[in-house]
């Protein structure tokens, strides 16, 4: 579309008009520092041993279960810093349908994030268990346990203070 004079018309741009931002119920860790760094310390005893990729896909998995947007903005920013992949991040909501994304240790890893996370039946189903420890060794299984565990901690903190997502910047908290 041009003007009578031929030069062109201005383009009509629609600015986007974002909901108002949250502010968090309460700042959990400066009111119950200790707790928070034993917090830290027990995720970092958790990771210890558990190949990098895999913890970082049990987080954001963990995380997109309990609903924690802190927590998947987190871990996803601080995979793709790590090199992983966009479309791999995006396929862990649809895993089950997508495990020819991940390797078998990888989806075995994800189903018992998954396992431990929702806890429908009162417990991991000894399938899951069993699948994850025919391809982890015992103390990786231990760790990866734990790092599923602490996750899903760090969750019930972010969701039950309502911690904002999107400020977080990849090695923020490693």
């Amino acid at each position: 579309m041009t003007t009578n004079d031929s030069t062109p018309a201005p383009v009509q741009t629609q600015t986007k008009e974002y909901v108002h931002e949250h502010t968090p119920r309460l700042d959990w860790h400066q009111h119950a520092p200790e707790v928070f760094k034993a917090m830290v310390r027990l995720d970092a005893a958790a990771r210890k041993g558990v190949d990098p990729v895999i913890l970082e896909l049990v987080k954001i998995r963990a995380s997109q279960l309990n609903h924690c947007a802190l927590c998947v903005d987190m871990h996803s920013k601080d995979a793709l810093a790590a090199g992983e992949s966009v479309e791999r991040i995006i396929q862990l909501s649809a895993w089950e349908e997508s495990q020819h994304f991940y390797t078998a240790k990888e989806v075995a890893a994800i189903e018992l994030a998954e396992a431990i996370t929702v806890l429908t039946d009162g417990f991991v189903p000894d399938a899951v268990y069993e699948r994850a420890a025919a391809l982890f060794e015992e103390q990786e299984l231990t760790q990866l346990i734990a790092a599923i565990t602490v996750i899903n901690a760090w969750n019930r903190f972010g969701v039950s203070t309502r911690q904002v997502p999107g400020h977080y910047k990849a090695g923020d908290h490693k």
